[in-house]
């Protein structure tokens, strides 16, 4: 009485099984030039944040925190970068770095127009909604199973997987910032002749820049969150330090891993914000 009836059990899983099954199958020439685009963009990434020396990297990262915030912060900043070299990191720091900067691209490429689209048409956010929910509230390992069906395993897999996860803060932020410019000035571009494309690229997108950067910056942190979840599927970098520390419960090698997480984390962080703050309108 007190148990769960079988005879109403039902079992989804199987049909979405049959459903990736049938997707490989049938368009498995479609996921290879996927996979071989994403790759061939990701090692371009790669190749050029490895030959960037690492000391122009330190000046870089400090300048931009000076520029952005202080320069106290930028010092702060560099010194965090020099201390992930110090500990060995700097080619993981540069392969997780482009595993997060591939994801952000392509989630910006994909999120940006999608908000845009869903912040003109109400039909489109109604589908686009439930799905932002599902995204955003589904735990992060869930993504790898796709990824690996689809793709396989390695850093391809990886990329798709952060890419989902991060997706949804831009495309709700770009359609919330263009929901939120003024009616009068919108209307003011179109009693002066300008067109919808106009007036978008002119009026609304300028004044939604600063929600749209913030959405940027949710988006790059929520990639950087997924670094040790894509470490399970073949992902470089920092997280697979972490995942191979756990694995041999190494405290010294998972607290170097860790801690340059952490501080590749708060420089993104604080950087991006910095950026942000600067396309905010006086109040």
């Amino acid at each position: 009485m007190f148990k769960f009836p079988d005879i109403f059990r039902f079992e989804i899983g199987i049909y979405v099984e049959k459903f990736v099954e049938w997707l490989t199958d049938n368009f498995s020439v479609l996921f290879d030039s996927i996979k071989e685009g994403v790759l061939w963009f990701l090692l371009m990434i790669q190749d050029v944040l490895i030959k960037i020396p690492w000391f122009a990297i330190v000046i870089l990262i400090i300048v931009l925190g000076w520029k952005s915030r202080s320069l106290k912060s930028g010092l702060t900043y560099g010194f965090m970068i020099f201390l992930i070299g110090a500990f060995g990191l700097w080619d993981d720091m540069m392969l997780t770095l482009a595993i997060v900067l591939t994801s952000v691209i392509i989630s910006l490429i994909l999120g940006i127009p999608l908000g845009i689209l869903i912040a003109y048409k109400r039909k489109a956010e109604a589908i686009v909604k439930p799905i932002l929910d599902a995204m955003q509230t589904m735990p992060s390992f869930v993504y790898l199973i796709p990824a690996i069906m689809l793709f396989g395993l390695g850093t391809v897999p990886a990329v798709f997987a952060t890419t989902i996860y991060a997706l949804p803060p831009v495309i709700r932020l770009t359609s919330l910032a263009i929901k939120r410019v003024s009616k009068e000035m919108v209307e003011a571009a179109h009693s002066f002749g300008s067109s919808t494309w106009q007036t978008l690229i002119k009026v609304e997108l300028p004044q939604a820049l600063p929600t749209i950067m913030a959405g940027i910056n949710q988006t790059t942190m929520m990639a950087m969150s997924m670094v040790v979840v894509t470490s399970m599927i073949g992902a470089k970098g920092l997280g697979r330090n972490v995942l191979v520390a756990i694995n041999r419960i190494d405290i010294a090698m998972g607290f170097e891993a860790g801690i340059s997480i952490v501080f590749l984390a708060i420089i993104i962080d604080r950087l991006t914000q910095g950026i942000a703050d600067r396309f905010k309108y006086p109040e």
